[in-house]
C-alpha cells in the first residue's frame, strides 16, 4: 500500500506531517516558483521513470534567481532525494512530483528581500490530464496572458497561476476541455497548462518565448521529435488566432498534458475534428520515451526503484 512522504525542513517526511503555517510568505502573497514533474509507470518493468529530472531542476534554478530565493541544492542532491521519494512512496502507476521553493518567513509586507528561503518536494498520483485520445475542445480566453513586466513568465512564479485559474474555469463553467489564452498584442501565447503547436504542411509552428509563454520542457522534447524523428521543419514565429482554425492540425504539449491533440477551437472543427498524423506520430513516440521503452531517449529518464523485475 502506497504511504507519500514529503521532503519538508531538509528531511524526509510523511506527508501528513508536512505543515507550513498560514502566516507563511508564500501562502500569502504568491512568493514561490514551483516545477511539475512527471514519473511515469512501466507495469512491465514494475519501474518509474521521472522525466527530464535536471532540465526541471535546471528551470526552478532559474526561477528561483528570478524571485530572490536561495536555492543552494545540486542537482546530484536533488536527483537522489526525488528517486527516493518516488520509492519510499510505493506508488505504482503514474505520479506528480511537486518541487517548490518558497519564502518561508512568516511575516506579512510584500517584498522579496529580507526574508527567509525553504525547498520543499511531494509526489502524488497523477493520471490523464485531459483526454489524448478525443482530443481536446478548446476557446479562447477572455484572460490574456500576464506580461513578463508584470510577472515575469519564463518563471514558474506561484502567484502566476492565478491568471491560469481564471482561464481554465472561464473554459471549463463554458462547457470546454480547456482555455487558449492570448498575449497582449493578440497573438496566441499558451493554454492554462501547455504550450500550443500548429501544424501547415511540413511545418510545426509554436509561438516564441516573447508571446510571455513558460517554455516547457514537453516544448523542447516535442521540437526535438519533429526535427529528428519526423524529419519536418519547427518554426518559432507569432501566431494569429485565426490561424489555429485553419491548420492542418492543432496540439498542447505540458507535464501533465503530456501530446494532446485541440480537436475544436471556439466551436470551429481543427482538421478533421480528430486526432491528425502528426499528432499521432509525436504521441506515439512520446508515450514510448517516457515510460523507457525508446533506449535513444533512455538519457532522459530516471528510474526510481532499486528493485525490478528480472
Amino acid at each position: 500500500m502506497a504511504t507519500p512522504y514529503a521532503y519538508f525542513k531538509r528531511e524526509i517526511v510523511p506527508l501528513s506531517d508536512a505543515k507550513i503555517g498560514v502566516m507563511t510568505h508564500a501562502f500569502n502573497y504568491g512568493t514561490a516558483v514551483f516545477e511539475g514533474v512527471r514519473g511515469n509507470w512501466n507495469e512491465d518493468e514494475s519501474q518509474i521513470y521521472v522525466f527530464r529530472m535536471k532540465e526541471h531542476y535546471d528551470r526552478l534554478r532559474r526561477s528561483c534567481r528570478i524571485m530572490r530565493i536561495d536555492f543552494p541544492y545540486e542537482n546530484e542532491e536533488l536527483s537522489s532525494i526525488t528517486t527516493q521519494l518516488v520509492e519510499m512512496s510505493g506508488y505504482r502507476e503514474d505520479v506528480y512530483i511537486r518541487p517548490l521553493a518558497y519564502k518561508s518567513s512568516e511575516l506579512l509586507g510584500v517584498r522579496l528581500h529580507d526574508l527567509d528561503d525553504d525547498f520543499l518536494i511531494f509526489v502524488a498520483p497523477f493520471g490523464p490530464y485531459l483526454d489524448i485520445e478525443k482530443g481536446a475542445r478548446c476557446c479562447t480566453s477572455s484572460w490574456r496572458r500576464v506580461e513578463d513586466t508584470g510577472i515575469p513568465a519564463r518563471a514558474k512564479i506561484t502567484g502566476i497561476y492565478a491568471n491560469s485559474a481564471l482561464a481554465k474555469t472561464e473554459a471549463n463553467l463554458n462547457g470546454f476541455d480547456e482555455a487558449i489564452m492570448l498575449d497582449e498584442r493578440g497573438h496566441v501565447s499558451e493554454g492554462s497548462g501547455e504550450n500550443i503547436f500548429v501544424v501547415q504542411g511540413d511545418h510545426v509552428i509554436t509561438p516564441p518565448p516573447s508571446s510571455n509563454i513558460l517554455v516547457g520542457i514537453t516544448r523542447d522534447t516535442v521540437m526535438t521529435l519533429v526535427r529528428e524523428e519526423l524529419g519536418l521543419q519547427v518554426v518559432e514565429r507569432d501566431i494569429d488566432r485565426s490561424e489555429l482554425y485553419t491548420s492542418d492540425e492543432c496540439f498542447m504539449t505540458g507535464t501533465a498534458a503530456h501530446v494532446t491533440p485541440v480537436v475544436e477551437l471556439d466551436h470551429r472543427i481543427i482538421g478533421d475534428g480528430r486526432m491528425g498524423p502528426v499528432s499521432g506520430r509525436l504521441v506515439s513516440l512520446y508515450f514510448d520515451i517516457i515510460t523507457g521503452r525508446n533506449a535513444k531517449y533512455s538519457h532522459w529518464c530516471t528510474p526510481c526503484f532499486s528493485k525490478v523485475k528480472a
